[in-house]
């Protein structure tokens, strides 16, 4: 269910990383080599990059194959940036909303993207309603798993967690809600980059001080490439990579009984 990329580092044009390798985005769309669910993603792709001193990213999406369109091979070769979140879509329910289904979401300067799918969608996410404030339910912006879960993270980080804090703490929530799920998720503000691996493949590449790639899978065979293991977040920065175990919901307490037991927080709360 999809493959996605993000990249932080020098600027280098799109095509670099998501056309040109060996086994680039483009060529996951139709044969990936490590996706577990799924063989072809046709159901829409997307990029989103960063620009000069502009913190808001700029998105390109369409709902078709990227291999199908031919106005993303121009714009991909002479657009340069560096800071890239892509994506290819395999989608849980075929034609579900569109374009506007297909990641990258954005909200200000953030960029964000789910490989996998809610187990039992959507009656099994129906508890996790209440987390959200009404308008931020209202405003969904799309009618799927992936929309859902975008906005679960964006509420986190508007309440003041860090990224890996929004990923690791909405993760866990789904997967005790819905505990089938597979919950890769990609998030970046274009100087950094946070990720969970839950249910499928996650690899990074850091040349430390100079750039790091966190992708669903490699785009080519160089021996830098780092697997991540299941149950993981990732928080990387052009720096490079830093790794810490996800615990399974299921394997302990439930959240809200754990925080009720825990020490006072000075942050206003964020159900």
């Amino acid at each position: 269910m999809c493959r996605h990329l993000a990249y932080v580092g020098p600027e280098q044009p799109l095509a670099r990383l998501l056309v040109e390798p060996g086994h680039s985005l483009l060529r996951q769309s139709w044969a990936p080599r490590r996706q577990r669910y799924g063989t072809v993603n046709a159901d829409g792709f997307g990029v989103g990059w960063y620009a000069g001193d502009d913190p808001v990213p700029a998105r390109y999406r369409r709902a078709g194959p990227i291999w199908a369109d031919l106005s993303f091979a121009d714009l991909a070769r002479v657009v340069r940036s560096g800071a890239v979140l892509a994506a290819v879509r395999d989608a849980t329910l075929a034609g579900a909303d569109a374009e506007a289904a297909a990641a990258p979401f954005a909200s200000g300067r953030w960029l964000f993207s789910h490989n996998g799918a809610v187990a039992g969608w959507p009656a099994s996410a129906a508890p996790l309603v209440s987390l959200l404030p009404p308008v931020e339910l209202l405003s969904l912006q799309a009618r799927t798993d992936s929309a859902f879960v975008w906005a679960l993270v964006l509420h986190r980080l508007r309440c003041g967690d860090e990224p890996d804090q929004a990923l690791g703490e909405t993760v866990r929530r789904l997967a005790e809600a819905a505990p089938a799920s597979r919950l890769n998720l990609l998030l970046t503000d274009g100087t950094s980059i946070a990720a969970t691996a839950w249910g499928d493949t996650l690899w990074y590449r850091t040349e430390p001080g100079r750039s790091t790639v966190v992708a669903s899978e490699p785009y080519d065979d160089d021996p830098l490439w780092q697997e991540v293991p299941d149950r993981t977040v990732l928080t990387a920065s052009r720096a490079g990579v830093l790794l810490a175990p996800l615990e399974d919901p299921a394997s302990s307490p439930t959240l809200d009984s754990a925080r009720a037991g825990g020490p006072p927080s000075s942050k206003e709360p964020c159900t």
